[in-house]
């Protein structure tokens, strides 16, 4: 797998650090309030394990699959839920973390259907990476951990057709890698 690494943008070490401060961010915003948090799998398993053990607030936890990719490295623009019902957020101030903002298209689909079929207090968006890229829809984080250029990055929970996550740093993957040829079996 390392070798699939073309450089390193972020070591474990850096990630922590700033996993610190966005949670005090996170505790000092929604303290005296009734938070939901809502993990968008599976790409923010780490990020949400991590973060959430830093955050110091009473909270719900849930979890949404939805995906964008079905395996390629571009969004298909089609957005998949994958159950049918959402997590009971009635009333409640919501919380959507996610790995990556990259389209906007995924995390705008999450916040639309909250909004239209859950009535939830407030909605703000979490995510550990945001491309600094034009977004098929306009969206904005309420909190970020990194801005990263437009690469296509992996580990920490990113993948590439369901690999690498389990790297413990966020890497740019070699472009050669892309191919489905390249990958074994």
């Amino acid at each position: 797998m390392l070798n699939d690494i073309e450089r390193t943008l972020y070591h474990e070490q850096t990630i922590l650090r700033r996993l610190d401060e966005l949670a005090a961010q996170i505790t000092t915003d929604y303290t005296g309030r009734d938070l939901t948090v809502i993990a968008v799998l599976n790409g923010s398993l780490f990020f949400m394990a991590d973060l959430l053990r830093r955050i110091q607030l009473p909270l719900r936890l849930d979890s949404l699959s939805v995906s964008s990719y079905h395996g390629g490295t571009q969004s298909t623009g089609l957005v998949t839920f994958d159950q049918t019902s959402l997590p009971d957020v009635e009333g409640r101030h919501v919380l959507i973390l996610d790995d990556i903002l990259d389209t906007g298209l995924t995390l705008n689909a999450i916040r639309d259907r909250l909004l239209a079929e859950a009535s939830p207090a407030s909605v703000r968006i979490c995510v550990l990476l945001r491309k600094e890229k034009p977004r098929a829809r306009e969206l904005e984080a309420d909190y970020v951990g990194f801005d990263i250029g437009d690469e296509f990055v992996v580990g920490y929970g990113l993948d590439f057709d369901e690999r690498y996550r389990n790297l413990p740093f966020i890497g740019v993957l070699k472009p050669e890698v892309f191919s489905t040829s390249a990958l074994p079996d």
